[in-house]
């Protein structure tokens, strides 16, 4: 009776650890965005499901080890939020493979995409031609954005999370010079911006808190 107590226990116990760390870490952590997100549930899994089981572990030892990696995790977040390398550095950055009808096929081998997962990616896109795309960019989830000649290219925010997207502003033909100058314009200092987008030349600014 005591061990299946136990089990209980710890069953309860990894229970309690996920719903903190999802309400901690935001519910994008239940449905995962981006590797590292998929990862972090893997190994939350893999503690609760491992440590369950094994009856030489008690249920102070389970805690620790819960503490343990949702300190990791939440250093983690941390990190990604305030330094853009790291971010860069886990997450990775989308990547241009394709660009006015030309594969790049250092960039493709460097990410593991073989021919047929190019091919079949942009048959999914409706492409057929790879002298057909103007622009392909691999995204951090792996997805394959396309866009054909006569299409209007994709644009991504500057500014994410108080940090700037140096191919973002590349795409958009500006430079830091710019970005520095339009956000003193609206008063406000980079890491005042949630989320910066820039269109038709103009920056539009969401803020961590609306000016007074």
């Amino acid at each position: 009776m005591f061990m299946y107590s136990l089990v209980v226990a710890k069953l309860a116990l990894g229970l309690l650890c996920l719903v903190v760390q999802i309400n901690l870490l935001g519910k994008g952590n239940l449905a995962p965005s981006s590797a590292t997100d998929q990862v972090q549930n893997y190994v939350l899994g893999g503690i609760i499901g491992g440590l369950i089981y094994n009856n030489s572990i008690f249920v102070l030892d389970f805690i620790l080890v819960l503490i343990a990696w949702t300190m990791l995790v939440l250093i983690l977040k941390y990190l990604k939020a305030n330094y853009a390398s790291v971010k860069s550095f886990v997450d990775g950055s989308p990547v241009r493979i394709i660009e006015r009808g030309k594969i790049d096929v250092e960039s493709c081998m460097r990410h593991g995409l073989l021919a047929h997962d190019i091919h079949l990616k942009l048959r999914m896109a409706g492409v057929y031609f790879v002298k057909d795309v103007k622009r392909a960019v691999l995204e951090q989830s792996g997805q394959l954005t396309v866009i054909q000649y006569g299409e209007q290219n994709a644009r991504y925010p500057v500014v994410l999370d108080g940090q700037v997207d140096d191919d973002a502003l590349e795409l958009a033909d500006k430079d830091r010079i710019w970005l520095d100058a339009a956000l003193r314009e609206q008063g406000y200092e980079l890491k005042d911006v949630y989320i910066g987008e820039c269109k038709d030349g103009v920056l539009t600014v969401y803020p961590y808190e609306a000016q007074a």
